[in-house]
């Protein structure tokens, strides 16, 4: 879609496309994650992951519509929405490495929010 964009982006397609769809895959890991951690028989200690993962999920999903949207673009927008981006990413990321060992669910959503956040930090450094 970034390709179609009929007038003049601001910032390398390819990097934004890249970052959006980290960005989607990184919203539906911390979703199925977040709903996976509520079906293990100890849900009460994963409380505060599945809280991180919710938080995690809109703030993605949020920042890849964001991310989409290139009328009227304001550069201080779309930085502030990364940066949180890349906050949520590291909370969750670490929320779910802690219990990575003893579920699998946990492993695979660190895996997509440390990609998320690596992805929203090279574009912040491309806007500057």
């Amino acid at each position: 879609m970034m390709k179609t964009y009929p007038a003049e982006i601001n910032l390398d397609r390819d990097l934004l496309a890249r970052t959006v769809d980290a960005l989607v895959e990184c919203s539906q890991a911390c979703t199925a994650c977040g709903d996976a951690c509520l079906s293990e028989d100890m849900v009460a200690e994963l409380r505060q992951c599945v809280r991180t993962n919710l938080d995690c999920a809109d703030i993605c999903g949020t920042s890849a519509r964001v991310l989409s949207r290139h009328t009227g673009y304001d550069a201080n927008i779309t930085r502030a929405q990364l940066e949180a981006c890349v906050r949520a990413c590291r909370s969750c990321g670490d929320e779910c490495s802690a219990h990575a060992e003893m579920h699998e669910h946990c492993k695979v959503c660190a895996e997509s929010y440390r990609r998320c956040e690596q992805a929203c930090t090279e574009l912040l450094a491309a806007i500057g």
